[in-house]
């Protein structure tokens, strides 16, 4: 024998008072629709049916014509984006600084909020690897590192952003080929980026 599933059911005024579970489905007997709940919006969220929608399918337009977004409340896109929106941040660039020969370079932003995301560039100065004068490259390394990443914090001086190199030769990704190409230092400039 099959199994059948039966969900809880009222008439419109009876769910109109129902507070469901977050999740839960219930049916409408007097709409013929269903109901969705969030654990404590009373009577939940109606569903609409195909042919009580604007531009549904009926015996007119089986094809069930084309929604029409301008029927959208504002306050319905107003309360999406204030959701969504991420909070506004600060960019800050450093002075360009030549690459390091020793252990790293370090950059101290008159800033004491800590980053969010922190970044290292390098700036063409002189054509090289296929780049031209005022490329900004972030596909590059040095030694056997690709990629590296930014050491953060903040302290009484303001923000602070290091570079840990270990004196190794630096190279970029190859503007056209993507092959591993070393550079040479006094070519580039290197810029530290970071979103606070």
């Amino acid at each position: 024998m099959a199994r059948v599933l039966q969900i809880r059911r009222g008439t419109t005024a009876q769910n109109d008072n129902f507070t469901g579970l977050t999740g839960e489905i219930t049916y409408d007997t007097d709409a013929k629709t269903l109901r969705v709940h969030d654990g404590t919006t009373l009577g939940g969220f109606s569903l609409a049916r195909a042919d009580s929608v604007s531009g549904g399918a009926d015996d007119d337009d089986p094809s069930g014509g084309q929604f029409d977004i301008s029927s959208v409340s504002p306050e319905f896109w107003q309360s999406l984006f204030a959701q969504y929106t991420p909070s506004p941040f600060t960019v800050l660039d450093s002075i360009l600084m030549p690459i390091p020969t020793n252990s790293g370079n370090e950059y101290v932003f008159e800033n004491d909020t800590p980053a969010k995301i922190a970044q290292v560039f390098l700036v063409c100065q002189t054509p090289e690897a296929g780049y031209s004068i005022g490329d900004m490259v972030s596909s590059f390394g040095f030694g056997d590192w690709a990629s590296p990443m930014v050491n953060t914090y903040v302290d009484a001086s303001g923000l602070h952003a290091y570079l840990m190199s270990n004196s190794q030769a630096f190279w970029v990704a190859h503007r056209l080929t993507g092959a591993k190409t070393n550079i040479t230092n006094e070519r580039w400039r290197m810029l530290f980026r970071v979103y606070c």
